[in-house]
């Protein structure tokens, strides 16, 4: 993916993507910036994540995770910097980032399934009318999806009949039908009950070893320690530290990452 120097049509999208870029996604001096720059929720961040990589993001609150996260997709409109995704800057003006958010699953902390659709319906109707795919293909990759999540015998139900953690497995299979390149996920265990978490963990675990692209907002430093292949520190809208788990975890260099882990481990 990071080779080559095809271009590919996309088909559905009718849009055109190069596989010649470096990264899959890079945030480049990205700010966001409130109240006339009074606040800054990021003040300069440049990262990058590679394809089939798992990058988590973990910090205290209000360090700017969540923003730098939700920036990916321009969620946060960013005040000044760029986000390249798939080679493209999405923060130009003649981008409809629309196109591009179909490429990039998200899931958050309250689920936001519809809940007057059944959990079948809130899987196809993206796919169908984004991507045109007939009921039945939507159908099958739905049920492909429920069966990875272990959701199978869901199909029917309502969102107000699962439990959290059943909503947020089926918020993942959701994203995972529009066959995203990456998939952003902005604290999704924080609205769980303690005993729901690691059923969500485990279906993300899954999809890390298939290979999938992920980027994580999480305060679960288990799962930053077993999965990620790398862990961004955030601070004050800054991006402190990053290295591999076991550098982050076992030697970390800069005071403010010690303090912050001496103060949850």
């Amino acid at each position: 993916m990071r080779g080559g120097s095809e271009t590919v049509k996309d088909k559905t999208q009718n849009i055109e993507s190069t596989s010649s870029y470096k990264h899959i996604i890079e945030v480049q001096n990205l700010k966001v910036h409130y109240q006339n720059g009074t606040i800054k929720a990021l003040d300069g961040v440049n990262a990058s994540v590679d394809k089939g990589e798992v990058v988590v993001i973990i910090g205290p609150s209000g360090s700017g995770k969540s923003t730098l996260l939700r920036s990916l997709n321009l969620l946060e409109v960013p005040t000044s910097g760029k986000v390249l995704f798939e080679g493209i800057d999405i923060t130009a003006k003649n981008v409809n980032i629309n196109l591009h958010r179909q490429r990039m699953g998200m899931v958050f902390q309250q689920f936001n399934l519809f809940p007057h659709m059944t959990v079948m319906k809130n899987l196809t109707i993206a796919p169908m009318k984004l991507l045109g795919k007939s009921k039945d293909d939507a159908e099958k990759k739905a049920v492909e999806l429920l069966t990875k999540v272990g959701l199978a015998d869901r199909a029917s139900s309502y969102p107000s009949q699962l439990s959290g953690g059943q909503k947020q497995r089926v918020a993942i299979a959701r994203a995972l039908c529009m066959n995203p390149d990456v998939m952003l996920f902005d604290e999704p265990t924080s609205a769980l009950d303690p005993e729901m978490v690691g059923e969500v963990l485990n279906v993300m675990k899954r999809l890390a070893e298939d290979g999938m692209t992920m980027i994580v907002v999480t305060h679960e430093m288990g799962f930053a320690r077993e999965v990620a292949d790398r862990v961004l520190f955030m601070c004050d809208g800054l991006l402190g530290e990053e290295g591999t788990p076991e550098q982050i975890f076992t030697n970390p260099q800069s005071d403010r990452t010690k303090q912050f882990l001496q103060s949850i481990l």
